[in-house]
């Protein structure tokens, strides 16, 4: 199986790192199978730092996703109803077991040379 890497902020890494946020919310999935999601920490980090299995995709409307996931959703609804603003249907990542990366990876060693603006799929 394939896996993605995502560009995900700091604050939102540190959550999901510690078991805090338990869902990655998206506006688009990916479409292949994947089973794993390699979290590329943005700036000021700019590293690839730990990889996180993925127990299901969920999609609902945004609303109804909210009810479904705000206990670990590591996100206020301010900011969730901020990002799906204008969207009919909301996705969320269920993550899993997160391995932490003692030596963060820089993108060039999954054969990326920018940081994507959605996701990238790579074969690990």
């Amino acid at each position: 199986m394939k896996k993605i890497i995502l560009s995900i902020n700091p604050q939102h890494v540190e959550k999901i790192i510690n078991g805090v946020k338990k869902f990655e919310y998206r506006t688009r999935v990916a479409k292949e199978d994947i089973n794993a999601i390699l979290v590329y920490c943005t700036y000021p980090t700019k590293k690839v730092v730990a990889e996180v299995k993925i127990k299901s995709i969920l999609w609902d409307t945004p609303d109804n996703l909210w009810k479904r996931t705000k206990q670990y959703s590591g996100i206020d609804k301010k900011f969730y109803d901020k990002y799906f603003n204008g969207h009919a249907i909301a996705y969320a990542y269920e993550l899993g077991e997160v391995t932490i990366y003692v030596n963060p990876k820089e993108l060039i060693e999954f054969g990326c040379k920018y940081a994507p603006q959605s996701f990238i799929y790579v074969a690990c």
